[in-house]
């Protein structure tokens, strides 16, 4: 969105820019991101490679799992790299967005992959093929270890990085993924029934869509440019009109600029003229701490009896 770039007739026009306020790059995770790529990439390996040995499709199901984890591991850390990209004079704001467009895929991906194994599964019922149980408990028991490792790793940040969350989430998955699968290599080793490989796979797709399902949703709003979870416009538009001189507010709005920053810009009537530097960096302080809006665009307009092309609610 950009910044103020409209024109008023009226002669007296302030603005305001908050340069202390700026939340700058997330925590880096780049090391998490890097140790989770490695081992990740290394149990792909081992998955195949026993699977093929073992005659186990749930295995080379599993690996395709965590092939599709890989990927989205290496999308969102080349996200978060990008977010770190300094401005320029076309992408103004950097690359920040590019961490929301990376949990956007990566919930997306999520939900085409397992849907996909569940078609698997499906077709597993009518056509069954014999699993080598104890394999699988092996294997699936060192993924429970190697994905707990990772959404370990990520845990710290999920709360307030979509983006970080979305990995913590596909370690997350993949964990309940190879704890479903161990328990279903036990059960068959010692029954013989096939079909709870199917059944178990639909079980923990089920657990996953239900997970996924709300990092689409924050995916697509923050794409959208809705307002960030956790800040109640009205609450910002109360405090900002309790200011001292502060009389009407319009245009207010605030957006995600990535997946841990967040702008805001209004429009401030203030009869009594400017207040000075120190009420807007004041002012931006105080949303920074109370409402963790970082990047902050105020402007004055001191003639009450000028309408500003913007003011009315249905431009809001």
């Amino acid at each position: 969105m950009p910044h103020d770039d409209h024109v008023h007739d009226h002669s007296i026009e302030h603005r305001g820019h908050s340069h202390g306020g700026h939340s700058h790059a997330p925590t880096n995770f780049g090391m998490a991101f890097a140790i989770g790529v490695i081992l990740n990439a290394g149990f792909v390996v081992l998955e195949v490679t026993f699977g093929i040995l073992g005659h186990s499709v749930a295995l080379l199901a599993d690996a395709g799992h965590n092939l599709s984890d890989l990927l989205s591991l290496v999308v969102a850390w080349g996200a978060s790299r990008l977010a770190t990209r300094a401005p320029t004079a076309r992408f103004t704001y950097g690359l920040r967005g590019a961490s929301v467009l990376a949990a956007l895929f990566n919930a997306v991906l999520l939900l085409v992959v397992t849907g996909g194994l569940s078609w698997e599964a499906i077709q597993r019922f009518f056509a069954p093929e014999p699993v080598a149980g104890k394999t699988i408990m092996v294997v699936a028991a060192a993924g429970i270890v190697l994905n707990g490792v990772c959404a370990a790793m990520f845990a710290s940040g999920r709360k307030g990085d979509l983006n970080i969350r979305g990995a913590f989430t596909h370690m997350l998955a993949d964990a309940a993924v190879s704890a479903g699968v161990m328990t279903a290599g036990f059960l068959i080793f010692i029954t013989g029934w096939q079909w709870l490989d199917p059944l178990t796979s639909l079980l923990v797709n089920a657990i996953i869509i239900w997970g996924t399902w709300s990092l689409l949703r924050d995916g697509l709003a923050m794409a959208l440019n809705a307002v960030p979870a956790g800040i109640e416009p009205q609450a910002v538009e109360h405090f900002l009109t309790g200011k001292p001189g502060v009389t009407r507010l319009h245009d207010l709005h605030i957006w995600p600029m990535s997946t841990t920053e967040t702008a805001l810009t209004a429009h401030l009537v203030m009869p009594a003229g400017h207040p000075g530097d120190d009420f807007l960096m004041q002012a931006a302080s105080e949303l920074r701490q109370h409402f963790s809006i970082g990047h902050v665009t105020l402007q004055v307009e001191t003639d009450e009896t000028t309408e500003c092309a913007l003011a009315p609610a249905d431009h809001v």
